[in-house]
């Protein structure tokens, strides 16, 4: 069976599951698929790793484009994701609602799960320092070096984690709480293109031709995301 190599970023993870078997079904061809956060995924890309098609946020995209690696003329945003919080399944919802109510529930957390790599974390990173409470929550932070920060929820060592919707919904045994207020974030766009030495530069088009099309919102959606 013929095969596509893909990298993509760990937001993508829940659309792609089903996304890959409709693809294959379609087309005969099967997507090999690794899933790691954007940074991670930039650093192996400039370290030599061979794939045909890459998913990225749109600004890891524009870099690697930039440094030759992905075709210009190949690239398509594929999903706008929202940065959320979640509790354990069970445990009261917090108010987040606005800034203010975000800071006091922040504050109140026994510890605030987040990703050191994503793209979540680093946005959270800095809206901590903005709100005035980075030192308070990141002396009692669980960070995440790669994966999802809702686990941590599930395992008892954090009450509150921040990620992704699409990437919170990845995980059993909690509820999502709801996105971080949008007047204090910008969507993250996830953005994929094809490798300049892609080796199934044809498979690597056709998979990107469907992951573009409107066939896939309502897959996109159902994961957290939104076209």
């Amino acid at each position: 069976m013929e095969k596509v190599r893909m990298l993509s970023t760990l937001g993508l993870l829940g659309a792609m599951r089903s996304l890959s078997a409709a693809f294959e079904a379609a087309t005969g061809i099967h997507v090999e698929a690794d899933f790691a956060p954007t940074l991670a995924l930039l650093k192996r890309l400039r370290a030599g790793e061979a794939a045909d098609l890459v998913i990225l946020t749109r600004e890891g995209l524009d870099e690697v484009i930039g440094e030759g690696r992905v075709i210009a003329d190949s690239a398509a945003d594929l999903a706008r994701s929202y940065v959320g919080l979640a509790v354990r399944k069970g445990a009261p919802l917090p108010d987040i609602a606005t800034q203010a109510a975000l800071r006091q529930t922040l504050l109140a957390a026994r510890s605030v799960a987040y990703s050191r790599l994503g793209a979540s974390g680093v946005y959270f990173a800095q809206l901590i320092v903005r709100m005035g409470v980075a030192d308070e929550i990141n002396t009692k932070a669980t960070i995440v070096e790669q994966g999802f920060t809702a686990e941590r929820l599930v395992s008892g060592e954090a009450d509150l984690a921040v990620q992704q919707i699409s990437e919170l919904k990845q995980v059993d045994g909690i509820e999502v709480i709801g996105p971080v207020p949008h007047d204090l974030q910008t969507a993250a766009v996830f953005s994929a293109g094809r490798m300049a030495n892609a080796k199934q530069a044809d498979a690597a088009d056709r998979l990107l031709r469907y992951l573009a099309s409107p066939e896939v919102v309502p897959v996109l959606r159902q994961s957290g995301l939104e076209p």
